[in-house]
């Protein structure tokens, strides 16, 4: 029987871990390394992504899109993306770093609410410690995320007392959605037109609204 090839850099070396990453060791290790001892480049905005069964996650196809659309907006000089959920939190450039581009796991099709109440707790203890690490490190956090991992993101942020500035998509959005789209999940997914129009629309606006404050 051929043996299962890891996703990532490392293929062939590395086993490929398929339990709920939340739970194992390696990413408790790999979130304690982010959390206490790596230094974060400051930038002026920070950019929330939820991670991807691709790995790494930049070359997921969804990615691809949301950050074609970031570029677009601002230059690459202002913002950091920041990938979380299952992994944990993960900086855009430690997403070739183990154990996060040798994983695959999907919390959509999770049907065990034990296992979904323990990811949100988790999750939400993750991103509360990386947003208290980095209170003074961005001015601004924008996030993109749908489900439990937008709700872990608000209940890390209220938990740290660190605001995100713009969640997207809009409340607004993700309900029409709901009402009027058949989608494999209830909310969509976030390569949807629909949502990827008003991140973008919202992103100019955002940025916008900062170059009007700043003069």
């Amino acid at each position: 029987m051929d043996e299962q090839k890891p996703e990532g850099p490392d293929t062939g070396r590395t086993p490929l871990l398929t339990d709920p990453p939340f739970y194992l060791p390696e990413f408790e290790k790999s979130h304690r390394y982010i959390s206490d001892e790596y230094e974060v480049e400051p930038k002026e905005i920070a950019i929330f992504l939820p991670c991807a069964m691709r790995k790494p996650y930049s070359t997921s196809p969804s990615h691809q899109l949301i950050r074609m659309i970031i570029s677009q907006v601002f230059d690459p000089s202002r913002y950091h993306i920041v990938v979380f959920g299952t992994c944990g939190i993960v900086p855009d450039e430690l997403e070739e770093m183990y154990p996060y581009a040798h994983y695959k796991y999907m919390l959509g099709k999770c049907n065990d609410n034990k296992v979904r109440e323990d990811f949100l707790r988790i999750e939400t203890e993750r991103v509360a410690a990386y947003l208290e690490k980095t209170r003074h490190v961005y001015r601004y956090r924008i996030a993109y995320c749908l489900g439990l991992f937008r709700e872990s993101l608000v209940r890390g942020s209220a938990e740290s007392g660190v605001r995100i500035d713009l969640i997207l998509p809009t409340r607004d959005r993700i309900n029409k959605i709901i009402e009027e789209e058949e989608c494999t999940f209830q909310e969509g997914s976030l390569s949807m037109d629909e949502y990827l129009g008003e991140f973008c629309d919202e992103l100019v606006a955002f940025r916008n609204k900062l170059g009007s404050t700043e003069r």
